[in-house]
């Protein structure tokens, strides 16, 4: 696999609350995971640098190198964190409410593990088409879902910020996780909303189809969410596989 991603503060936000790690463990397994800070909560760089520090000190502890082994260490992590963030937000008053949203993906061979909970996206690009693989947790997409608005209306609704599962506020933690095959020279994207809000689906297809390095893309991405006003922290992780050898064998 190869890997690349950046995080950045974009035009309008004072700080990133943005959080992005790369992480392996002992038998070699990688694990990508990107948090996004709640906006307009307090001490979400605190609770978005907790979720992605914690899950990937943990992760490098382990041993797994089966995606079933991987989805039970995540669910059990991800629970043990989101009670974490709400000790940490009711010990001091000024991270009352923090919390962050979050996309992870690990990689085993021919196959891996996406988890998300939140708005932060991951990606499949394969063979030409750009695939949304987890569901947005948001108010509006459950509007959408019930066939209340459309998905066009959704990306311009003023409540489209409002988050209903995250890490930390609540006391239940329900990642999204799913099992899924790897092919030769697949792109999985994995992002915070302050790209997706800012560049559309075919803009980030044709960056994604282009022949330049996994870095040049994810700045290439960056530059066209500022560029369209950067309204939020972008960040983004960019995971390819390279040969048939490395797919098959890991």
């Amino acid at each position: 696999m190869e890997f690349a991603y950046k995080s950045d503060i974009g035009r309008v936000r004072t700080k990133n609350e943005d959080y992005v790690g790369l992480f392996q463990n002992k038998v070699g397994i990688k694990f990508a995971i990107i948090a996004d800070g709640l906006g307009g909560h307090k001490g979400g760089d605190v609770a978005s640098e907790m979720a992605v520090s914690y899950l990937g000190y943990r992760f490098e502890e382990t041993k797994f190198d089966e995606p079933d082994e991987g989805r039970e260490w995540l669910k059990l992590e991800v629970n043990k964190e989101n009670k974490m963030i709400l000790e940490r937000a009711q010990q001091y008053e000024d991270l009352n409410g923090m919390g962050t949203t979050l996309v992870c993906a690990m990689f085993f061979g021919d196959s891996y593990l996406l988890g998300n909970i939140g708005d932060s996206r991951g990606y499949l690009y394969r063979e030409g088409k750009l695939v949304q693989l987890t569901e947005d947790h948001s108010f509006v997409n459950e509007l959408v879902k019930r066939g209340q608005i459309s998905s066009e209306e959704a990306k311009h609704h003023p409540q489209k910020n409002i988050i209903t599962r995250t890490l930390g506020v609540s006391e239940n933690a329900n990642l999204d996780e799913k099992i899924l095959k790897l092919k030769k020279c697949d792109l999985l994207l994995l992002c915070s909303d302050g790209l997706t809000n800012m560049v559309e689906d075919e803009q980030i297809a044709q960056v994604l189809y282009q022949e330049a390095d996994l870095q040049e893309k994810c700045n290439l991405l960056i530059d066209y969410a500022n560029q369209a006003g950067g309204n939020d922290n972008i960040t983004l992780l960019i995971a390819q596989s390279k040969d048939e050898a490395e797919v098959k064998t890991g």
